[in-house]
């Protein structure tokens, strides 16, 4: 089956679904600015694998699909950081 639209991949529901969690994750953080840029960089994810796959070339999408993966490295990094911070606990 050909994927027609970006909805209909897989990576892009399961990017929505971690920046949704993300979402609840840091609904109160101590700290709005870090709020801000993890969850700003988790919606990063999907968007980008979102506007590759509509560029409708295989060069733009793995190039988008590169500044996803970075995305997710950064919200990797913070969440890191939010465990130290006491943001999060292990289990979240």
């Amino acid at each position: 089956m050909a994927v027609k639209k970006f909805e209909d991949l897989t990576v892009w529901q399961k990017a929505q679904d971690f920046s949704v969690s993300i979402y609840k994750n840091f609904s109160n953080p101590k700290e709005y600015h870090f709020k801000d840029q993890i969850t700003r960089a988790s919606v990063s994810i999907s968007n980008n694998i979102a506007e590759g796959f509509d560029r409708k070339t295989n060069p733009d999408f793995i190039r988008f699909l590169y500044i996803a993966s970075s995305s997710n490295s950064e919200v990797r990094s913070m969440l890191y950081l939010s465990k130290r911070l006491e943001y999060v606990n292990e289990d979240k």
